[in-house]
């Protein structure tokens, strides 16, 4: 078996190559987004207007419960029906961006109310906005709170991108569906896009655990 995984990546690599410099593009970009998205969806679950908490919750809500492979058909079968053309690769990126987002504004809104609201008080009554407070107190005390479990949302987001090869989105697994197609080496095939994401989801983990430690001393 290793004789034909050794054969077929010797053939096909540019094949595995282009689909993992598309993976890692869409995680990037997905993972930089929804950090934003997150952040600002937790800020409006916790807001003290009802009507910012309303959305907040209603977004979390919906999206948490729907399937990823519905999002992801919904923005790129379902906008250009309202007139909106979208590639397949902006479709995988926007439904990796929204889903995720939703669990990281929920981790993230977890880390915010375990800070004790003497905090916030303490930073209101030296003059600072509320805004301000969120922004040079409150966040970065959360954000290092919630480091393992946005490390594990992005893992599951660099995992998650396996679903464009369902919309042709170039990445690994479609790649890796054309040389099983090619090759009917279907087991061997799978057993290197398996590796690719291990390359792609261990350092990550590393980096993670890194971040998590530093975080920890320097809190001390």
């Amino acid at each position: 078996m290793l004789n034909t995984i050794v054969e077929i990546y010797s053939t096909y690599s540019h094949e595995y190559t282009s689909g993992l410099l598309t993976t890692l593009e869409v995680s990037l970009l997905a993972l930089v987004a929804s950090l934003a998205l997150g952040t600002l969806v937790a800020l409006l679950c916790i807001s003290p207007f009802r009507l910012l908490v309303f959305i907040g919750r209603a977004y979390v809500e919906f999206i948490r419960n729907t399937p990823l492979l519905i999002q992801i058909f919904f923005f790129y079968f379902g906008l250009p029906g309202l007139g909106i053309e979208i590639n397949s690769f902006a479709a995988g990126t926007l439904g990796l961006t929204i889903y995720t987002a939703a669990f990281i504004s929920e981790a993230i809104r977890a880390g915010i109310q375990s800070i004790s609201k003497g905090q916030m008080e303490a930073a209101r009554s030296s003059g600072l906005s509320y805004v301000q407070a969120m922004r040079y107190v409150i966040l970065p005390q959360a954000f290092r709170i919630v480091i393992p479990p946005l490390g594990n949302q992005f893992i599951n987001l660099v995992k998650n991108s396996a679903i464009l090869g369902v919309i042709a989105g170039m990445d690994l697994m479609y790649h890796a569906d054309i040389v099983a197609t090619s090759t009917f080496h279907t087991f061997e095939t799978y057993i290197l896009v398996a590796a690719f994401y291990l390359l792609l989801t261990v350092p990550l983990s590393i980096l993670v655990n890194l971040l998590e430690r530093r975080m920890r001393v320097g809190h001390r």
